[in-house]
């Protein structure tokens, strides 16, 4: 079994595993954030299993078409605006959603109905340069929002919890979601200069290293064994 197999099965798995813990902390808390992040890591899933198809031979235009929209578009977006609903005060958090939500459906649009190059696809791969330039610029306004919010957002966190010297588990727990994210960006980085089996690498990498950040959170950790953890 190759790895263009092997890494997409595990990155579906970890990202399953990782929507369904947020999903059950927001079934008890019900904080936006969480939600939003339910929904970024089921489209991280959805990417990675549209990878994993194409590893098994599974390939025609429509799952293309899938991969991109979940994978390509929604992920870092949709991650991003998880951070700004735990950061941003909420009504300026709901008028971004709105944004990103009406946003969404104009790039689901695009993505679904755009002319593909076929000649630019390459039997068994994710290539490059398939969309026309358009699709390829709501991409780019996608993953900027996304990353920027969820790599901004982890990193100001961080220091700020650092400089009050509290729950030290919150600034490991950021830390390491902020390079998930740097690493999924890159990971697309080298996707658009061509290299196509580094994303399945980058991608798997992204996820474990988020989740990390996610179990590293005292509170989380805590909240599994029905404790109450007291700031530092």
């Amino acid at each position: 079994m190759s790895l263009n197999v092997i890494l997409p099965l595990l990155s579906t798995v970890v990202s399953l595993i990782f929507a369904g813990s947020v999903f059950v902390q927001f079934l008890s808390r019900r904080r936006p954030y969480q939600a939003v992040w339910t929904i970024g890591l089921t489209w991280y899933a959805g990417g990675s299993l549209m990878r994993l198809l194409v590893g098994l031979g599974a390939w025609d235009v429509l799952i293309y078409r899938i991969w991109y929209l979940c994978g390509a578009v929604f992920v870092a977006a949709y991650l991003g605006m998880g951070t700004v609903y735990l950061l941003a005060p909420r009504r300026v958090a709901h008028i971004v959603m709105t944004i990103l939500g009406l946003s969404s459906i104009l790039a689901a649009y695009l993505v679904l109905t755009a002319p593909v190059n076929v000649a630019a696809l390459k039997a068994g791969e994710l290539g490059t340069g398939v969309f026309p330039s358009y699709v390829a610029a709501t991409t780019a306004i996608f993953n900027t929002f996304g990353a920027g919010a969820m790599i901004i957002g982890a990193l100001y966190s961080a220091w700020v919890l650092w400089r009050k010297r509290q729950m030290p588990g919150r600034v490991v727990s950021n830390i390491l979601i902020a390079a998930g994210a740097m690493i999924a960006s890159a990971g697309g980085a080298f996707q658009r200069a061509g290299f196509t089996d580094a994303p399945y690498v980058f991608e798997f990498v992204a996820v474990v290293c988020i989740f990390a950040g996610f179990l590293a959170n005292y509170e989380v950790i805590a909240s599994r064994f029905a404790l109450k953890v007291k700031p530092v």
